[in-house]
């Protein structure tokens, strides 16, 4: 069995990928506290805490994410980390800010969609008691 000098990592949100490429370590919290992968780590799954995720690529530079809630599963070489919501920061100082703003948008944008989802609904129920008139 070879060693592997890296591991492929991938940050998926419900819309979109937030990253994807080569490192050679991870940082994250879990529910039961901080963890770090390397590259030949043994295979796990883990829930993810609303946390900073810190990688260190291959070329020697950082990437920080702010993410929400989620899921990491550890195979092999490869790192897949599933979040409801997620961004990327240039450093610790800002990434709370960025947080923070990213998501009260989402919250908002959330709020608004439950709000014309629920006048659909009482739309729909309203237009079937219609229907139920007898008609004279």
């Amino acid at each position: 069995m070879s060693m592997a000098a890296d591991m492929n990592v991938t940050l998926r949100l419900p819309t979109k990928t937030l990253f994807e490429g080569r490192a050679d370590r991870l940082g994250a919290v879990a529910p039961n506290g901080a963890f770090g992968i390397l590259p030949n780590h043994v295979d796990f799954v883990t829930a993810i805490v609303p946390s900073v995720l810190t990688l260190q690529l291959t070329d020697g530079s950082e990437e920080i994410f702010g993410l929400d809630e989620g899921l990491l599963v550890k195979k092999g070489n490869e790192v897949v980390v599933v979040a409801l919501r997620g961004v990327r920061g240039n450093d610790l100082g800002t990434l709370q800010d960025t947080v923070k703003d990213s998501f009260i948008q989402m919250d908002e944008d959330e709020r608004q969609a439950r709000s014309a989802l629920s006048r659909l609904e009482a739309d729909m129920v309203r237009r079937f008691a219609e229907l139920q008139r007898p008609l004279l």
